[in-house]
């Protein structure tokens, strides 16, 4: 039986599919081109923050004392305003629901687009604007709020004339949050109706592989969480511009109000960033197994329920604000107790290596670092969630290696380990795997080396947002490990971008359908896949990690994964 999505359909559909010029990517509403263009946009925008935290690290290197200057003082709380918002807002949050969720959710559930393909379109232009917009009132504005705007930074009055004008930056980059808030929305909407109302014949909800899983726990957060933050940041704009007072306290307001309000949004927020490279993990460990994935059950609902008590941990984030100690103590608890969905998560992915057959790829690589940098981020949490560890650590720099091993050792590597997986079936090129793995050497070496030296300069009270630092020997050695642990991972970086730039623009064409030789559905489709995925409706047979099936299948030449009807 022919395969849907066949190669003969492939070479009588590929004229009208790809269609030439860049208008025609601009305008069209093909949810594997939507996800292209996030992935070239957001990847940009990488490039740009990579460069930003190399200049802070420089900055680090030796302390006030030395002469030692890069950044201004007056300059500097700018730049990691920038770097932050930038890899926050414009790359980790987007991350692998706008570039893998856009091109494999409906390929992995059997259909032929999303839900709502315009409002798709839509979604990225506003995070396009949006992007553009937070980026140029940065720049323009040097606004100095840091990642969270928290008042008193984000309610002064201040603003720069600009071509005889008065620029008010952060009411500008406020505004554009909130837009980019908006199209996070309405991805999660459509990616909501689509897993939904969607699927396949016999895709029942517990066939749907573990990333659409991840991407559905993540798009209620998206849909349910992020009115309230942009509600926030739009009073914020409105206290700026009328004498109304909700958060300067010189008008009646509340600073600490708008950290209830922020942190309901940004602590779901981090699972937003890290439940989809969870998925994304999920369909790497099993394929490069060769085994099914254990506890599938338990990984899908441990999904949901991260997703659904990370609304109830906001708090932990303001121990030291003065709550009521019954609070704290309720916080502190459902903190340590969130642990137990993403500890069953872990354990059932090193369950599924326990003696299998591994193929050391690319993508399994960063999806094994995943798994260490995300260990390492969730035991330093538990340090947090305990309230006397917690006043000592808060605001040092132990908070900023916590929160990169999370973001960016979770998330950001799981993320490109699920690019180097699913690259081939995307572009139709395959890549070096030399240099491929020489990216990950490079950047999980240079990560390491760049965060632990920070743990513990925050365990001796290193500040965080400082320009400089006293001239004392415990903070001199480690700061210049990490800066020199900086460099390491931005030759990672470099070469990670290198060898996807080769690979599109002279990389190995490859039309094979399942170089992985994985069980899923959206293998089945050609490579790269079709405008419409399928050419027929399919019909799902089988659970999507049944291995013994699927050889049997490949065996006998039938459909991987489905049969056609």
């Amino acid at each position: 039986m022919e395969t849907a999505g066949s190669q003969s359909y492939l070479s009588t559909h590929t004229s009208s599919r790809w269609n030439r010029g860049l208008l025609s990517w601009f305008m069209s509403t093909d949810h594997k081109r939507i996800g292209i263009m996030y992935g070239f946009t957001m990847f940009s925008f990488f490039g740009l923050a990579v460069c930003l935290g190399l200049l802070i690290k420089l900055q680090k290197l030796f302390p006030g004392s030395s002469g030692w200057e890069i950044i201004p003082p007056e300059m500097y709380g700018a730049t990691f305003t920038l770097h932050a918002v930038i890899m926050i807002f414009l790359f980790i949050i987007p991350g692998a629901p706008a570039v893998l969720g856009n091109f494999m959710l409906p390929l992995q559930i059997g259909a032929k687009d999303v839900a709502f393909p315009r409002v798709n379109l839509l979604s990225f232009w506003l995070y396009c604007f949006g992007a553009i917009m937070a980026v140029v009132g940065i720049l323009l504005g040097a606004a100095d709020t840091g990642w969270t705007f928290t008042p008193p930074y984000s309610i002064n009055t201040r603003s720069i004339s600009i071509f005889g004008g008065d620029f008010d930056s952060i009411s500008w980059m406020l505004t554009a949050v909130f837009i980019l808030g908006w199209g996070t929305i309405l991805t999660g909407i459509n990616f909501i109706v689509t897993i939904h109302r969607m699927r396949a014949k016999g895709m029942t909800l517990f066939r749907m592989p573990l990333f659409t899983w991840s991407i559905y726990a993540a798009s209620w957060i998206q849909v349910l969480a992020t009115p309230v933050v942009g509600i926030s940041l739009i009073m914020i704009v409105l206290e700026r511009v009328m004498p109304i007072g909700f958060f300067d306290p010189t008008k009646g307001g509340d600073p600490i109000l708008f950290q209830h309000l922020f942190w309901i949004y940004s602590h779901p927020a981090v699972y937003v960033m890290i439940l989809p490279s969870m998925g994304l993990v999920s369909e790497i460990i099993p394929t490069n197994s060769q085994k099914p994935i254990f506890g599938y059950k338990s990984i899908a609902i441990a999904s949901c329920s991260i997703a659904g008590v990370g609304y109830l941990i906001w708090a932990h984030h303001m121990f030291t604000t003065g709550m009521s100690d019954t609070a704290s103590i309720i916080f502190s608890f459902l903190t340590f107790f969130v642990a137990i969905p993403t500890a069953i998560k872990v354990f059932n992915w090193l369950a599924t290596l326990y003696k299998a057959s591994i193929t050391l790829t690319p993508g399994m690589l960063f999806a094994l670092g995943f798994i260490f940098n995300f260990s390492i981020g969730g035991l330093t949490g538990m340090f947090l969630g305990s309230l006397s560890t917690d006043i000592h650590l808060h605001d040092t720099d132990f908070i900023v290696a916590h929160f990169h091993y999370t973001m960016f050792g979770g998330a950001a590597f799981g993320l490109i380990g699920g690019i180097y997986h699913y690259f081939p079936k995307m572009f139709g090129k395959m890549y070096s795997m030399k240099w491929a793995k020489a990216s990950f050497a490079f950047m999980f070496v240079g990560f390491n080396s760049l965060f632990i030296p920070m743990f513990v300069l925050g365990f001796y009270g290193m500040p965080r947002r400082y320009q400089t630092y006293p001239d004392m020997p415990i903070f001199n050695h480690f700061q210049m490990a990490s800066t020199i642990g900086s460099w390491i991972l931005g030759i990672g970086v470099v070469l990670l971008l290198t060898t996807w730039i080769r690979a599109l623009l002279s990389g190995e064409k490859t039309s094979e359908m399942n170089p992985w030789n994985s069980s899923t559905l959206e293998w089945q489709t050609a490579t790269p896949p079709t405008l419409y995925n399928f050419e027929e409706e399919v019909e799902i047979t089988r659970h999507p990690y049944d291995y013994e099936t699927f050889r049997e299948e490949v065996k006998k030449g039938t459909s991987i994964g489905a049969t056609n009807e």
